[in-house]
């Protein structure tokens, strides 16, 4: 009997050191993971009272004095605020003056990065399809607090690339943002609620378009994807067409960059994470930007969403590289 209760002592002393050692090594993955903080955020929002007013009840106003705050909890000194103001150009729910709404929304995050102009730069917003596009884009150029960048949304606008008449609108835009040296970030995931087609035809689509753009950085939010998380099939058809071309130094893709706003998320399932990390080593580490998306929903803080990037599977030299990354556009 008492051999047998002192064989079960061992084997219980056996088993809590293994815990207690995995726990150390855990922990002290985590304290090393949080001494690496990205140096910029390259995707972010900040929304105004009058956005907030066209969502639904109860969406708080954002405010750089705000993020400044979410920025310094994550050690993270910089970042873009992408206007939302293509939000006021949504098909079917145009506002009243949706034009003079476009424009004091862009002005009004244009004035909000001007607060803290060592840490916060803009980029005009606005639905390509639309008949001021080009205006929008042109104003943006001569404001010194919008002239560094565009910001589309194709799920928002309904932008469909497989269409005509929309990939001739995106072709002139293309076009002008690069006249004007202005950055593009796009988020090329179509729409999810109208069930757009979207997959390896419209990946090839957006490559011609970046042969329209070639001295400019085009940066793809949510690498390809909508977020949060990395759980959808078409986008993976959509970046892994993309992640080819950039691996075979296709040149359209020189100025090719990616964001992995809110991509790496705690509900993320196992192989999900695995295919995000997979993709990453694919299209190369120094082509891959940090970012987080605006706090809105269930989207994570600058903190947390950084935490889950670190916890992907990504080997800490990696980490390094990617935390490093800044766009040219933030240069």
């Amino acid at each position: 009997m008492i051999k047998r209760l002192f064989l079960i002592f061992h084997i219980l002393l056996l088993l809590l050191l293994t815990a207690t050692a995995q726990n150390n090594q855990s922990s002290r993955s985590d304290v090393r993971f949080s001494q690496i903080m990205p140096v910029a955020d390259h995707h972010q929002h900040l929304f105004s009272p009058a956005y907030a007013a066209l969502q639904s009840p109860g969406f708080k106003t954002v405010t750089a004095q705000d993020l400044i705050g979410f920025l310094d909890k994550a050690g993270i000194r910089r970042a873009v605020l992408l206007s939302t103001a293509y939000r006021w150009g949504r098909p079917g729910a145009e506002p009243p003056d949706e034009y003079a709404g476009v424009k004091a929304e862009n002005d009004w995050t244009a004035a909000q990065a001007a607060l803290f102009p060592k840490r916060l730069i803009a980029f005009c917003g606005f639905n390509p399809l639309k008949e001021y596009a080009l205006e929008e884009l042109a104003r943006c150029a001569k404001d010194r607090n919008l002239r560094r960048g565009i910001k589309m949304h194709f799920g928002n606008s309904d932008a469909q690339m497989e269409v005509p008449e929309h990939f001739e609108k995106l072709k002139q835009v293309f076009q002008a943002a690069n006249k004007q040296r202005m950055a593009i970030v796009v988020h090329m995931r179509a729409s999810i609620s109208k069930k757009r087609p979207y997959g390896p035809e419209q990946a090839r689509l957006f490559l011609e378009l970046l042969s329209l753009a070639p001295n400019i950085p085009v940066q793809i939010a949510h690498m390809a994807s909508s977020g949060p998380g990395f759980v959808d099939p078409p986008a993976h058809s959509v970046i892994e067409v993309l992640a080819d071309a950039v691996a075979k130094k296709d040149p359209r893709t020189r100025n090719l960059w990616f964001d992995v706003a809110s991509n790496a998320h705690p509900e993320n399932p196992a192989e999900a994470s695995e295919l995000l990390v997979k993709l990453i080593r694919r299209i190369g580490f120094k082509r891959i930007l940090y970012g987080t998306d605006g706090a809105a929903g269930n989207n994570l803080s600058p903190r947390e969403s950084w935490e889950a990037f670190t916890k992907t599977g990504l080997t800490e030299k990696e980490i390094k590289t990617i935390a490093k990354n800044i766009a040219p556009y933030m240069r």
